[in-house]
């Protein structure tokens, strides 16, 4: 069981640790992307896009500026840049009762950040399925 969803959380962005992500998200999860219109169902496509998105977006400038967080969900909001263009997004994280993400969902402006970041995570997704 995790203790503290949030901080793990946390851990996984700042190390892009593969496993420690794999060990907090639920079998079931499902992931929300700010371009793809259908929520991509599943721990192995949710793992991927947010491996993806670990790699495209926490650079040197990725920081959390305010959290809402309640028993079994938050609101984390980010700023990063990229190639000049200034990010701004929040993820929406839902978790059960073990603690393990359930519902990840990413939202990002301006649009010319989401037209950006889809470039950028479309080249990373497909390198990645390469690989599987």
């Amino acid at each position: 069981m995790i203790e503290n969803t949030i901080a793990a959380w946390h851990e996984c962005v700042e190390t892009g640790d593969p496993v420690k992500l794999d060990a907090l998200l639920h079998e079931d999860a499902t992931f929300h992307s700010p371009v793809v219109h259908t929520p991509q169902r599943g721990k192995s496509i949710t793992f991927m896009y947010l491996m993806a998105a670990f790699k495209v977006l926490n650079g040197d400038s990725f920081t959390y500026v305010r959290e809402v967080v309640g028993p079994s969900d938050a609101v984390l909001e980010f700023t990063t840049t990229i190639d000049g263009i200034d990010i701004n997004g929040v993820d929406i994280i839902h978790w059960g009762d073990d603690g393990r993400i359930t519902d990840f969902k990413v939202m990002i402006r301006p649009l010319k950040a989401i037209n950006l970041v889809h470039q950028m995570m479309a080249s990373m997704l497909t390198k990645s399925a390469k690989v599987m």
